[in-house]
């Protein structure tokens, strides 16, 4: 990731885009003769994968935090109360100039325009590379289409310094799909059956990345936007090629997670995170020695050597804490570190207390210890194998299909030794019923991934409604976010989110 730094930060200097779809100028990204060699198309193809990390916080935000996972007790200041609570209006919408996301992909277009234009010494690492950025980009707009619905389709770099030029109007969903499930098959046909990691690293897209992109879009697509079965088989059939493509389950939670394991088989795809390069979110979900050291664990133990310099402005809710207060079950301790304000005389508290619960640390990504400095390297996992189990696990419910195999799978790998089948293995029932347990078991493997938001809305609007509290009948168009009246102003061809009024 570090090849060619000083050029990339040149280039990341001309190509900055100060709005989305409301630019003044053009970028500067197509500049004269920087892709007139392989090493300056590689240098571009190092950019996109920094363009990503950059939006790492925001996805987190779109895919996580408007669900039932957070809105508990934290030991700071809450942050992102509004959107937690779906307190959104028009006034008050977040993510102005859509996320940045128009940004990336206009980065990603003006890759895929030039780039077929290098010779390259193999061309196979030319089609490897169009296969990401493909890949890339259609995942940009899987996530315009999951959080606004009708999104401007924009597949060439703006080069136009004319803005009326760059106004575009929003498409339709269906058409949005359309071309995410364009670019999916053009990455698919760009890898071929090449299923290698550029570099032997799963920090870059891949040919298995896509197959996970596409089972989980066309999920998407079948239930969300009625596709139906046709779209459920195509899903099933791209998640179960994935299984033989070198990823799998790792046996035990303990050896997923933590900056040592992070080259395991399990992550499909993961953003990188390098000490003096880039930290990840997550300290944000940690907080101050102050507040922790004062504290025990809920095995009584004393946090007075705890290290740590974060903040905490996410706590988990009372439902997560409940959902996940299972001794048996691997990822209750795998998850948080739960803290008290006393250690019940030594004996700790192996069910959660309220009276003396005092809050929570994350503790997938607590990064790693170095001297009296915590450094918060891990790298994050968009997609991971138990992600593709329990989406083909969906992709069968709702073709009628048995998925307690697939439910069962992950269970098994949760409980370990303590996995007793009479008790923790689930049996096929309604498909209503298939549903909640897929999500149940969603929600316990997934927190702080950015995960729940999307599995409740693929699921539909009912599954949303029933489990996010802050959500009745009635507010199924909060569901989508509403555009900001500057964005409107700027670009008057932009009508609003429907549901929303000026």
């Amino acid at each position: 990731m570090k090849r060619y730094i000083y050029l990339l930060m040149a280039l990341v200097t001309l190509s900055a885009c100060e709005n989305e779809l409301e630019l003044t100028s053009p970028s500067q990204l197509t500049a004269a003769g920087f892709w007139d060699s392989e090493e300056g198309a590689l240098t571009a193809h190092t950019g996109l994968y920094t363009n990503l990390r950059s939006s790492a916080g925001t996805l987190w935000l779109l895919g996580e935090i408007r669900s039932d996972i957070w809105g508990g007790r934290t030991y700071e200041s809450p942050a992102n109360e509004s959107l937690i609570e779906s307190n959104i209006t028009v006034a008050t919408a977040p993510f102005g100039g859509w996320a940045g996301l128009y940004t990336r992909i206009h980065r990603l277009n003006d890759f895929l325009v030039n780039l077929p234009n290098v010779t390259f010494n193999k061309e196979s690492d030319k089609n490897h590379l169009l296969g990401q950025a493909y890949g890339l980009r259609a995942l940009y707009y899987y996530t315009l289409l999951k959080t606004w619905g009708d999104a401007p389709i924009i597949l060439e770099p703006f080069t136009d310094i004319d803005p009326a030029g760059l106004s575009r109007a929003r498409s339709p969903q269906s058409e949005v799909m359309a071309q995410i499930k364009s670019d999916i098959a053009a990455s698919l046909s760009a890898f071929g059956s090449d299923s290698s990691y550029w570099e032997g690293s799963r920090v870059f897209w891949s040919r298995t990345a896509t197959l996970a992109l596409k089972g989980d879009v066309y999920i998407w697509s079948g239930n969300v936007l009625g596709g139906g079965s046709a779209d459920f088989t195509e899903a099933k059939t791209a998640l179960q090629q994935i299984g033989s493509l070198g990823v799998s389950l790792e046996s035990s939670i303990s050896d997923l997670w933590g900056v040592p394991n992070e080259t395991n088989n399990e992550f499909i795809f993961a953003i990188q995170y390098k000490r003096d390069e880039a930290s990840n979110i997550y300290n944000s979900l940690t907080g101050r020695s102050t507040e922790i050291n004062p504290q025990y664990n809920d095995a009584g133990e004393s946090m007075s050597d705890f290290i740590i310099s974060g903040a905490n402005r996410y706590g988990q809710s009372e439902k997560t804490i409940l959902l996940l207060d299972d001794n048996d079950d691997a990822r209750k301790d795998a998850t948080f570190i739960r803290l008290y304000t006393d250690n019940n005389g030594g004996a700790g508290y192996a069910s959660y207390n309220e009276p003396t619960y005092f809050g929570s640390i994350f503790k997938k990504f607590l990064g790693r210890v170095d001297g009296s400095e915590r450094i918060f390297e891990n790298d994050v996992p968009l997609y991971r194998y138990a992600d593709v189990i329990l989406l083909l696990a969906e992709a069968k419910n709702l073709l009628g299909e048995d998925p307690s195999g697939e439910i069962n799978q992950i269970r098994q790998r949760a409980y370990g030794t303590n996995y007793v089948p009479a008790t923790h293995a689930y049996v096929n029932s309604t498909q209503t019923n298939n549903a909640n347990a897929i999500l149940n078991e969603r929600y316990k493997e997934f927190i702080g991934e950015g995960k729940r938001w999307w599995d409740l809305r693929r699921a539909g609007n009912s599954f949303v409604i029933n489990e996010v509290s802050f959500l009745n009948p009635g507010d199924e168009y909060k569901l989508l976010l509403p555009i900001t009246i500057d964005m409107i102003g700027r670009n008057p061809l932009l009508e609003q989110t429907p549901g929303y009024t000026n």
